[in-house]
């Protein structure tokens, strides 16, 4: 049964058993985050794509309670979602969509908008949006619909400071405390136009970019901002957590990319009794 209702009770329940699991064995999540970032010495864009299965693989490996699936790039035409895994509850059954984020501390793009109804829509109300019910109408809009259905799961890294984090985007609250929505013209580095959104405090929640056919992937959509906006974030690890690279592990990739099948399986048979020394140690 797939459950996607607004702010995916499923998802929620399913933050609140990783962050359980976190606080018990935050080693297990520091060693995972860890290898994911030390693809980065490979390539600046690796750690992203690795980080799906990788999370994948931990869900299946350590939440007794829940397997993933990951969706995979030959199914990304056929998406009708945002999702790069899917995740089953082994109770109860439901299943939800989740969008892995693999994104350095900052900017962080919650959805792309990818059929550009947002900032039309925002457009209609003009350049300053303070009106209580035009804001609760413009969440109610069909062009805002998925903004509370998109279950985002972002892994942060500081790479200067070596710290990582898992934070979700508390999309409830962002509707709730929005208090202004107002247009920022092109300028200061962006070259086209955005409606930001702040609180009654004047603090930054998120913001709309231009997605029209001159803007890129990097000009479009739902942004946020990890930390001008870490009010509006639940972390899944407590906070800001160490990590370091794993240089073995990149040698054991340079390797594996010219060994064999035969060779994988004998590493692969190591990694799974370790994996079971982990789990282990879990109970």
């Amino acid at each position: 049964m797939t459950n996607d209702r607004p702010m995916n009770s499923s998802y929620r329940d399913f933050t609140k058993r990783l962050r359980l699991l976190i606080s018990k064995r935050p080693d297990l999540i520091t060693t995972t985050l860890s290898n994911i970032f030390t693809m980065r010495l490979i390539g600046n864009k690796t750690h992203g794509d690795l980080a799906e299965i990788a999370i994948a693989e931990f869900i299946n490996q350590y939440m007794y309670d829940y397997k993933s699936v990951h969706v995979g790039k030959d199914l990304y035409r056929a998406k009708s979602k945002e999702e790069d895994i899917r995740i089953i509850n082994e109770l109860t059954k439901d299943e939800f969509p989740v969008s892995l984020k693999a994104y350095g501390v900052g900017p962080l793009q919650l959805s792309t908008d990818k059929n550009f109804l947002m900032f039309p829509r925002l457009e209609q109300e003009g350049d300053e949006i303070t009106d209580p019910v035009t804001i609760r109408e413009i969440f109610k809009d069909d062009a805002f619909s998925d903004f509370d259905k998109i279950n985002v799961l972002p892994l942060i890294y500081d790479e200067k400071a070596k710290q990582c984090n898992i934070m979700a985007f508390d999309f409830d609250a962002a509707k709730v405390q929005t208090a202004v929505i107002r247009l920022e013209e092109s300028g200061r580095g962006r070259k086209h136009p955005v409606y930001k959104f702040y609180d009654n405090e004047g603090a930054y929640i998120c913001e709309v970019r231009y997605g029209g056919p001159s803007a890129n992937a990097l000009q479009r959509g739902l942004w946020t901002h990890t930390r001008k906006a870490e009010r509006y974030f639940e972390s899944m690890t407590g906070g800001w957590i160490a990590y370091s690279h794993n240089l073995v592990l990149v040698e054991l990739f340079s390797h594996a990319l010219v060994s064999s099948q035969s060779g994988h399986e004998t590493a692969l048979m190591k990694i799974k009794e370790d994996i079971d020394r982990l789990r282990g140690s879990q109970r």
